[in-house]
């Protein structure tokens, strides 16, 4: 349970980082910004012609007696619009990351290089539009790994009592680990680790990825909190990334990795 706070630290300090380094704060904020006009497009559009869209889609109620085709209609019509909310939520990172890809890889760099002991970081020898590529493969396979989760914690919440307390809390949980898993990439893509050994790294350490996820999918769910704490998630990220994998990391977060690493030990003792 300690792994909690300490991958709550790591979310702090890579805020804390971004915000002694304006300009990679500055340059890290377009990204998001940007996904977040396109988003809101979306939703916009959804909110609008939804209602026009499911009764296109469902002809066959066309003769139903009031109210149960207002009722059907409209049931549908908030479920399109909350799968379109939920679908936001799970994707925004990762369509984020691919459009700052550039913006990320940079801020994920300076970081290494100002906690690494040598000042110096692990550097992708792959083109742009290969990482692109790799990054959006990626990111197409975690969101469909998240989308499986999504519809059956969507059909749990039909339960009683469970789906309107205990399925939202899991919800949280399972967005914390894939938005991690998102946000660790930039950096453990530059050192070469596929998807499959991210996942387990992640994997080996629930408690960590749930202390930093977390709390960032509950931020997430307000679309300008999300833009602005981008940056700051990825610098955060990469410290992370960095105790997962056991690299020494100099100044202030030597502590907090120490502690992880204690943690770690502790784990792996019981």
């Amino acid at each position: 349970m300690r792994d909690l706070g300490v991958g709550f630290r790591y979310l702090l300090s890579g805020q804390k980082w971004v915000a002694r380094h304006g300009r990679q704060f500055g340059f890290g904020l377009l990204p998001g910004l940007i996904t977040l006009v396109l988003y809101a497009a979306v939703l916009i559009a959804l909110a609008l012609w939804g209602a026009d869209f499911i009764a296109w889609a469902t002809p066959f109620a066309d003769d139903w007696s009031s109210p149960w085709l207002g009722l059907f209609r409209g049931f549908l019509t908030a479920v399109l619009f909350a799968l379109g909310l939920l679908l936001s939520v799970i994707t925004f990172t990762a369509m984020t990351l691919l459009i700052g890809q550039p913006f990320y890889e940079s801020l994920s760099e300076n970081v290494d290089r100002d906690v690494s002991p040598d000042g110096t970081a692990p550097e992708s020898n792959l083109p742009l539009p290969r990482e692109l590529w790799i990054s959006a493969r990626d990111s197409v396979r975690i969101v469909a790994r998240a989308l499986v989760w999504a519809v059956l914690l969507f059909a749990l919440g039909f339960v009683p009592v469970a789906g309107q307390t205990v399925v939202p809390v899991i919800g949280f949980f399972v967005t914390g680990f894939f938005l991690t898993e998102e946000l660790a990439a930039v950096a453990l893509q530059r050192r070469e680790i596929e998807l499959r050994e991210r996942l387990a790294l992640l994997r080996s350490r629930k408690t960590l990825v749930w202390g930093f996820g977390t709390p960032l999918a509950v931020a997430f769910l307000v679309p300008f909190v999300a833009v602005f704490l981008m940056p700051g998630a990825v610098a955060g990220a990469t410290l992370m990334a960095r105790d997962l994998l056991g690299e020494e990391t100099a100044g202030n977060d030597s502590e907090e990795s120490g502690e992880s690493g204690d943690s770690e030990e502790q784990g792996v003792a019981s």
